[in-house]
């Protein structure tokens, strides 16, 4: 999928580099509001160009997105091709093992390969803009962003290899069960099979409790570093040392910023669940 990846990532990039130009906007509508420094037809100039700029966003994403698509369903069918015709030229394949990998994984594979460049750039690229644009607003706020997202990122890392063992082991478990069900099933592996369940059930819980810890300590992080900009913007409201608009502007980055550090959250998952099912 090389080539075609290689237009998407151009399409992520121009996606990216859009990102924070409506928090240009908006902390300059904000302070010219503030300070009665705006015609309205200064105003509805701005707006107009904010809302062009936001449209341009939109419509690149759908083109990103349709594309992003069509090639995650191409690759499924590939997937799904290569190993039906591989069982059908020899390559003893178990039937539960491709029933599985034909029904589910190869579709969880695509569509995972559609995305696998374009929206990391998309969300590492709105990371980069974002922050830069607070940190070249007010250095100080930078700072918070910064120190919000490192955390995570050392917490995801800690944490990801055991949710990867678990992954493994229920589709092992799995592949193992559907084979006894197709091939030997008479009854006599039924409590076997009962006991595999079970223990699917066990490790899909134990993913449950490590996933759901890590996106509450994460989510108060998140909840941590509104605050931070909040006090220290305020407090340099009132000194005198920036203004009410980047304030603005740096709690509304802020929020555009979580987004994008779930989404790489839930993409290094991903990558590592893909990589054990290949």
């Amino acid at each position: 999928s090389g080539r075609r990846q290689v237009l998407l990532i151009l399409l992520s990039l121009a996606v990216a580099g859009l990102s924070a130009v409506p928090l240009s906007y908006q902390k300059d509508i904000i302070n010219a509001l503030t300070h009665a420094e705006i015609t309205t037809a200064s105003l509805f100039a701005m707006c107009a160009e904010m809302m062009g700029i936001i449209l341009l966003s939109l419509s690149l994403k759908w083109l990103l997105s349709y594309r992003s698509g069509t090639l995650g369903e191409d690759i499924i069918r590939l997937l799904r091709k290569r190993l039906y015709t591989d069982n059908l030229n020899g390559k003893s394949i178990p039937k539960g093992t491709l029933t599985t990998t034909i029904s589910a994984e190869a579709e969880e594979l695509g569509k995972f390969t559609g995305g696998a460049f374009s929206d990391p750039v998309v969300q590492l690229g709105t990371l980069v803009a974002v922050v830069g644009y607070i940190a070249s607003s007010q250095p100080g706020l930078g700072v918070i962003a910064l120190a919000m997202i490192a955390p995570q990122v050392i917490i995801i890392l800690s944490t990801q290899r055991k949710v990867n063992e678990l992954v493994a082991k229920r589709v092992k478990i799995l592949r193992g069960a559907t084979n006894r069900i197709i091939n030997e099933d008479d009854g006599e592996y039924a409590s076997t099979i009962e006991e595999e369940f079970d223990a699917i059930f066990e490790t899909r819980r134990r993913m449950f409790i490590w996933k759901l810890s890590t996106k509450f300590v994460v989510s108060a992080l998140n909840a941590v570093a509104t605050v931070a900009v909040l006090v220290l913007g305020g407090w340099l409201v009132l000194q005198g040392r920036t203004d009410v608009g980047t304030v603005v502007a740096a709690t509304m980055g802020l929020s555009r910023l979580q987004a994008p550090t779930s989404f790489l959250i839930a993409f290094y998952r991903q990558v590592s669940a893909a990589r054990v099912k290949f």
